[in-house]
């Protein structure tokens, strides 16, 4: 039962934008959680932070200690991304449009709605109130859309769909002074950046403002004609020291999250140094140097962002298109063309050598290096939602079909898709690992059966009909020569040969779609279920047709065998799980599940969540590897885990918290009724503003026409289906938000070994004498000693093995496996270390098993040490049993 999130696949990004931290970890919303993917080692993984709706805003600090996500409902989450836990939560006021933390990493710049506050970057240390506004200027006339920090953290660019940027200075000065305006743009800003000169990077030398439009304007800062009154620079009178007010004047540094950051030359009162005078931003003059534009007449600039280092701008536009331009020189070094969609991100990393750049509605993500002109990441989730997923025999791939005719094969250790087939013309509809792990078989609405070859990647083999049919659900026999597909129109199945792909045979007698088809883990028989309220039992190989019938007094949405093929289980639309013998044909026990799998409320519903009859049934059904307990899920945000045999419902899994999904709410806000219905079926929106995600998503499914779609395209969360690996430690349930996946690998649990401790061949002698050999074990693998390693491994008691196996970390897998094939070579205990072994695959098998590639030295060490050992013996067995037989044979005679 301790299953915990562990990753979402299917959709890398869905808009938003990417960020990337420390150069390396690429940072993206995918829905509403935060999808982290390492470029160097190829690993993908989902934060389980979950915010209230979709994220549209993230940033993250200088050093990538701190992420900071906002959502559409402006709730904003501050999390500590190394723990992967949320430290402290925050709501404002208006939408956020823009966010970014200032480069010493105490201040955050947030453009909320036509303001732009400046707050104080929480830390480690426990507050009351950890986060604190600094300053507020509400200098702008239209909402935020672009803020950029100078080096110094004293100045902010910020610009606004007033068509202006403006120059803040966040030192309170003695006189006031309006900030400087940039003007000049016909359309709203998308971007503003501050210029670093080449000699001095701490200094400011220009500023680049960038409209919707496709124009780049560059202004020179001169620093020697400075606007200043006098009265600025009169100096205060000395205060008393030892005063609060002395010890803030003084020039000292100003510790703040554990980052030192240098107090500015200019006090509270105005005053500024000799030496730093003519470089006050807000006191120089600024003066356009030049314009320039980038030719794209017929799109609009999307998103831009600028590398300081490098002085490059990267921009991307509504057509697909982006480009890169060395400044202040505005010349094209690349002008490439990604999709015809809008390019809703576009970022550089740290060293300004790679570049992200992510479409919403395609739900595209990739990651280009400029210089070689090379994809270092490339992923595309499902364009609409998955339909049926499938693991393969060994646990280490998942494959997803959805609406949008695709089926992509995921690796589940990484959570990267490596091979995307786009044959089907339809909708895929069910999937099938067959046993050999490289072949994989698909059944879509299109009308065809497919099999794939996962080492040529190819399509093979397809399965026809004499007539065009939509099929719905697939099978395979043990054997592989059998495959079966059941119809949606016609109500029959379908069965052909694998080896030659002829059509063997078509059975008929349901009266209704076939949504659920099985073959028995144990004999050659096919179970069939239909809306005609029917289970059916078919001899295949014999060619009788219907061997029995299991009636049911509703439809029938599903059938699963359990493993062992003693017992079936079956899903009705009154939301009950039956249970029949299949040998007996007798009817074991039901489970009501009705109040079980209810919950949530759609905004069209006129009815509350507890009195609404729909959607109180499970469409997918997935037994356990042992058949102790089954999943049960369908259009619902719940998905129920029951004890097999003693009827009880053991725990419930809450998919998703997104309320930007329809069926979310158990109970409607009050407040947001009116007397046209619910608020957000109100179709308010100004005409002239940017079209959002959702909107794009409405467009493409064509429900934006009147009537077509009461709720505005809202998605609604449920589950599609249900599949647990064949290890039995983790599994995946295709839903509304992508394809979750859970496990209870401890290799996802927080290690203590992590702690800061006195580690030392001492510590580990002593933790031997005190008879703790699973805290000496883990020291002696922190410090990497093989001597130490081996000394640990001999001490543990042959009784604790088991326990000690289960304990030991992922991480120290191949260092103790690599410890045991030497051991067998020198080592007298056989049978123990023998047993070590053992116990390590039983307690770690599913982890080894997904992480074959990387433990393949060790492992085929360890081999090749057993098969020694095997041969040492079996030759010493040999030659004892002629030395036996001579003994025996040459004794005294009686």
């Amino acid at each position: 039962m301790n299953f915990r999130f562990q990753n979402l696949l299917g959709a890398p990004y869905r808009g938003g934008n990417a960020l990337i931290s420390e150069n390396t970890l690429l940072l993206s919303p995918v829905g509403n959680r935060i999808s982290v993917t390492d470029l160097t080692k190829s690993q993908s993984q989902t934060l389980p932070c979950e915010s209230s709706s979709n994220i549209s805003r993230i940033a993250v600090s200088p050093d990538g200690t701190f992420l900071l996500s906002v959502d559409d409902n402006r709730r904003c989450l501050l999390i500590n991304l190394r723990r992967r836990i949320v430290l402290h939560r925050l709501t404002f006021k208006h939408p956020v449009s823009s966010l970014k933390f200032s480069p010493d990493g105490s201040l955050i710049a947030v453009g909320v709605g036509k303001l732009v506050q400046i707050w104080r970057s929480p830390g480690f240390r426990k507050e009351f109130f950890p986060f604190q506004l600094v300053r507020t200027f509400a200098d702008c006339d239209g909402p935020i859309t672009a803020l950029d920090w100078a080096p110094d953290s004293e100045y902010i660019l910020a610009g606004s769909k007033d068509l202006t940027v403006r120059l803040f200075c966040l030192k309170k000065l003695k006189t006031f002074r309006k900030p400087f305006l940039f003007l000049g743009h016909r359309e709203f800003v998308v971007g503003a950046f501050f210029s670093m000169e080449k000699k001095n990077p701490d200094r400011v030398c220009r500023v680049y403002t960038i409209s919707r439009d496709g124009a780049i304007f560059t202004w020179n800062f001169n620093g020697n004609e400075c606007n200043f009154d006098a009265s600025d620079r009169q100096i205060s009178d000395p205060l008393s020291p030892g005063t609060p007010e002395q010890m803030h004047d003084e020039n000292v540094d100003i510790v703040s999250n554990g980052r030192k950051r240098k107090k500015s030359s200019e006090g509270n009162d105005g005053n500024l140094d000799e030496g730093v005078w003519e470089f006050a931003l807000h006191r120089g003059k600024w003066e356009l140097l030049r314009k320039d534009f980038f030719m794209q007449a017929s799109a609009k600039l999307t998103a831009c962002d600028y590398h300081r280092g490098l002085d490059m701008v990267v921009v991307g536009f509504s057509n697909g298109v982006f480009g890169l331009y060395q400044m202040p020189d505005f010349v094209c070094i690349h002008m490439l063309s990604i999709s015809r969609e809008k390019i809703t991100t576009a970022v550089f990393n740290g060293l300004g050598n790679w570049l992200t750049f992510g479409c919403a509605k395609l739900g595209q993500l990739l990651v280009w290096e400029w210089r070689s002109e090379s994809y270092i990441l490339k992923q595309q989730g499902h364009y609409f939602d998955v339909n049926c997923i499938a693991y393969s025999p060994d646990s280490q791939l998942l494959a997803t079909g959805a609406d949008d005719n695709k089926i992509k094969v995921w690796t589940v250790s990484s959570g990267f898709c490596f091979v995307t087939f786009s044959e089907h013309t339809n909708a895929v509809t069910a999937l099938h690992f067959m046993a050999g792990n490289h072949c994989l078989l698909s059944a879509s609405l299109d009308g065809t059966v497919r099999a794939w070859d996962l080492f040529r990647y190819r399509n093979f083999r397809t399965f026809t009909t004499p007539t065009s049919r939509q099929f719905v659900s697939l099978a395979s026999d043990q054997s592989g020569e059998v495959i079966c597909a059941g119809t949606l129109d016609s109500f029959e199945i379908f069965v052909w040969s694998m080896k030659t792909g002829r059509l063997l045979d078509v059975l008929s007698g349901h009266e209704g779609p076939v949504h659920g088809l099985m073959f028995s883990p144990t004999n050659a028989i096919l179970t069939s279920s239909s809306w005609d309220k029917t289970v059916r039992l078919w001899d295949v190989f014999e060619g009788k047709g219907a061997v029995e019938t299991f009636p049911h007094n509703h439809d029938v949405l599903t059938v699963v065998y359990r493993p062992d093929g003693k017992q079936l289980a079956s899903s009705t639309l009154d939301g009950q799980i039956h249970f029949w013998d299949p040998i007996d044909g007798l009817l074991m026990h039901t489970i009501e599940g009705r109040r079980d799998i209810a919950g949530g409320r759609l905004m069209t519903d006129r009815r509350s969540a507890a009195n609404s009859s729909s959607g109180k049934y499970f469409t997918t059904l997935c037994y356990s590897a042992d058949g102790s307990y089954i999943l049960a899920g369908g259009s619902s945000k719940y998905i129920c885990m029951y004890d097999v045999a003693d009827q009880v419902l053991l725990r419930r899994f809450q998919i998703t918290r997104n309320l930007s999904l329809d069926g979310v709410l158990d109970f409607l806000n009050s407040k947001k009724m009116t007397d046209a219905g619910p608020l957000e079926l109100i179709d308010d929106e100004i005409s002239d503003v940017e079209e959002g995600i959702d909107r794009q998503v409405r467009e493409s499914l064509g429900h934006d026409l009147p009537g077509a779609m009461p709720n505005h395209g809202r998605p609604v969360v449920r589950t599609k289906c249900l599949r647990i690996a064949p290890t039995g430690r983790c599994w995946a349930a295709a839903t509304t938000e992508g394809v979750l996946l859970y496990s209870i690998d401890e290799s996802f649990v927080f290690d203590p070994t992590d702690l800061d401790m006195d580690v030392t061949p001492e510590a580990v002698d002593a933790a031997i004498a005190e008879g703790q050999p699973q805290r000496a074990l883990l020291l002696s693998l922190r410090l990497n000693e093989d001597s130490l390693i081996k000394k640990c491994i001999v001490a543990v008691k042959p009784l604790d093995v088991p326990a000690v196996a289960s304990s030991i970390p992922f991480r120290y897998l191949q260092r103790l496996i690599e410890a045991f094939a030497d051991l067998l070579e020198s080592c007298p205990h056989l049978e123990f270390i023998l047993r070590w072994c053992q116990e390590l695959c039983k307690a770690h098998g599913h982890s080894i098993q997904q992480n074959s590639r990387s433990l393949l030295p060790c492992l085929r060490s360890l081999q090749k040490a057993i098969t020694n050992l095997h041969q040492d013996l079996a030759d010493t067995c040999s030659s004892n049993e002629y030395l036996l037989r001579y003994l025996t044979s040459s004794g005294p005679k009686n």
